[in-house]
């Protein structure tokens, strides 16, 4: 029995007792350290600077009677292991981008990106004012997770590539890292996928164990030293048009803080989401005309590409299709997005078209 049917069927069982006076809730009593665990190398640009922003924030909104105790990929677990250290308790919350754990269930993409998905303020949108953070509830229940967003990284580039790529055909046995399920689509356009944790994926590259990598953005990628291997570099990517990253707590650790630390975690990790995308976004403009001045080359791939990924990426999402949950989180993915692009573009899209026009932005 999953969680979210021992708890409905344990609501049931206690309308008998209704009448009984219910004891208050034990909460944990002093002060008290939690270890959260990252996905994220320790200084990686960006991702790592989202979950110590988090863990600060907590840290310090709580006057030091709640204590954050970071630990950064390999530290005490291995990236990709932080999922399953939570859940067990060997940790007390992680923060990471949860299309890693897709594995676990395929409605995770959806609360870090899904190809040709929202932008960063659609998934606002949906998160904080629609039915997301229900369904990212509702998901980390069965899982014994209590979830939030907690950083976002903007729309992400297209990637690296050793050459230029001319057409889908490019793709065929291309040895390319990119998680989630936009690393799957490109698999069906014939792409060998590597995911690999972000601390690996410079030496992947310079080994030539890969021929090309996405990673965030100009910023981040010019911290990673990408442009020291390779001089191709796409600037929109299908995949991740606005990643989230999020923080979980093992559930019964969090129903164990008192309701004012609770709200604290949940409000330190939007505070981390809303900074951390003004971060990115502040810090690509300067990045990417550093990266041409060194001799990079910015492109965009062909319609022909673009049509192809959006083949692959249908192919990839209808695959999970018949899943209860991850239909109902598609649906209402869909539909918020849908309702939030219509006013976007008609407002925010045509002004900055006019803008650029008329001021030659």
């Amino acid at each position: 029995m999953d969680r979210r049917s021992f708890l409905k069927n344990s609501a049931l069982g206690g309308t008998a007792a209704a009448a009984t006076t219910l004891a208050a809730p034990a909460y944990a009593q002093g002060n008290r350290t939690l270890t959260m665990v990252t996905t994220w190398g320790r200084g990686l640009a960006g991702v790592h600077d989202a979950a110590q922003r988090a863990a600060d924030t907590i840290t310090a909104m709580s006057d030091g009677t709640l204590t954050i105790d970071l630990k950064a990929a390999g530290e005490l677990v291995g990236a990709f292991e932080v999922f399953d250290a939570v859940t067990s308790g060997q940790a007390d919350m992680y923060h990471g981008a949860d299309y890693y754990f897709v594995g676990q269930h395929p409605a995770y993409a959806f609360f870090t990106s899904v190809p040709f998905g929202m932008s960063p303020q659609e998934l606002m949108n949906w998160y904080y004012n629609g039915e997301g953070h229900d369904l990212h509830s509702e998901l980390g229940e069965i899982f014994g997770l209590k979830s939030f967003l907690a950083g976002n990284t903007g729309p992400q580039a297209g990637g690296w590539f050793s050459s230029e790529i001319t057409g889908p055909e490019d793709f065929q046995g291309l040895k390319f890292r990119m998680p989630g399920l936009g690393g799957q689509a490109l698999g069906n356009m014939g792409a060998s996928i590597q995911n690999l944790p972000g601390a690996e994926v410079y030496q992947a590259l310079a080994s030539g164990a890969i021929d090309g990598t996405e990673w965030i953005g100009p910023w981040a990628d010019e911290k990673a030293g990408f442009q020291e291997i390779t001089k191709f570099y796409y600037t929109a990517g299908m995949h991740e048009p606005g990643a989230g990253l999020s923080l979980a707590t093992n559930l019964d650790v969090f129903n164990e803080l008192s309701p004012a630390h609770q709200k604290i975690v949940e409000i330190a990790s939007g505070e981390a989401h809303q900074w951390n995308l003004a971060q990115f976004m502040n810090n690509n403009g300067a990045a990417l005309e550093r990266l041409q001045a060194g001799g990079v080359k910015v492109l965009e791939f062909p319609d022909s590409v673009w049509d192809a990924m959006g083949v692959a990426a249908s192919e990839t999402m209808d695959q999970y299709a018949g899943d209860e949950l991850y239909d109902r989180v598609r649906a209402s993915y869909n539909a918020s997005m849908a309702a939030s692009s219509s006013w976007i573009s008609k407002s925010e899209g045509a002004y900055r078209t006019q803008r650029d026009r008329v001021m030659g932005g």
